[in-house]
């Protein structure tokens, strides 16, 4: 009974982080890019960091937690398949760089967008955009193995 729960709320952490990410990098970038000057951009994105990161948070210690607790409902490490052990090396490793990124260039991002220090901000702005990018494409793998894992992979 308490593994449809798992399920859910793991499938809905991933959704909220991986969906996220997407809409941020393929559709917010590209027009905030070509549409605002740095002066607008960089708080633009500082903010919306601060606001979607609290979702990350909570998706990780979600998805954390589901996806140790189905493990264990399923006898553990040893009774799992590849891609369990493939969904949570990944897992783990885009968790990660979402620290670093949190902990390291969003919070110089802040810092030097409040300072209006805009070609520093807009540096640190470019790492996070390249870390969500690598952090995007793990999430849609992890995707791909969670639906096809079962089927024998």
């Amino acid at each position: 009974m308490m593994m449809p729960v798992l399920i859910a709320l793991h499938l809905l952490a991933a959704v909220v982080w991986v969906g996220g990410m997407f809409f941020a990098y393929l559709c917010l970038r590209p027009v905030a890019a070509t549409q605002l000057e740095l002066s607008q951009r960089l708080p633009l994105w500082s903010e919306t960091f601060q606001l979607f990161f609290v979702w990350v948070w909570v998706a990780v210690i979600l998805l954390i937690v589901t996806g140790h607790s189905m493990i264990a409902q399923l006898g553990g490490m040893a009774s799992v398949g590849l891609h369990v052990h493939l969904m949570l090396a990944s897992g783990y490793l885009m968790i990660g760089l979402f620290m670093h990124v949190f902990f390291v260039p969003y919070k110089r991002l802040k810092r030097t967008t409040a300072e209006h220090n805009w070609p520093e901000a807009s540096r640190h702005l470019n790492q996070i955009r390249r870390i969500v990018a690598i952090n995007l494409i793990l999430g849609i793998l992890i995707i791909a193995i969670a639906a096809a894992g079962r089927y024998g992979f």
